[in-house]
């Protein structure tokens, strides 16, 4: 198989869309996770072998990223607009905080393993 024929059979952005749903990146049926992050070792539905998967620290990074990037502009918009007590605006941007890692960490997870599927890195080059 060539290298032009070997991208175009695992298309990225369905991938991607996948993966960041938590579902398998090949079928998109079988759910990517058995837990919070634990990765399952292979797709419950297709069978596709996920064990070899290597997200690492990549999508903790990407979500402090993308929280740092939401927040910090809103923290400064609410206190310049409302000037509220500081232990108010602690309260409400920490939850918040923690709140928007908690929902994007397993999504960014998923679609960096969608990503390695898609591009037949660290052990996904079979089937």
């Amino acid at each position: 198989m060539t290298d032009s024929e070997k991208s175009h059979d695992r298309p990225v952005k369905p991938a991607l869309l996948r993966g960041f749903l938590r579902r398998c990146p090949k079928c998109g049926q079988g759910h990517l996770f058995d837990g919070y992050l634990s990765v399952h070792d292979a797709c419950p539905a297709c069978g596709e072998p996920m064990h070899h998967q290597r997200a690492d620290d990549g999508p903790a990074w990407l979500t402090m990223l993308i929280v740092g990037h939401l927040m910090a502009p809103l923290l400064h918009v609410y206190f310049v607009k409302f000037r509220p007590e500081p232990l108010e605006l602690f309260a409400l941007f920490s939850v918040g905080c923690v709140a928007l890692s908690l929902a994007l960490l397993p999504r960014l997870k998923g679609l960096m393993i969608g990503f390695q599927w898609s591009r037949r890195m660290h052990g996904f080059s079979g089937s």
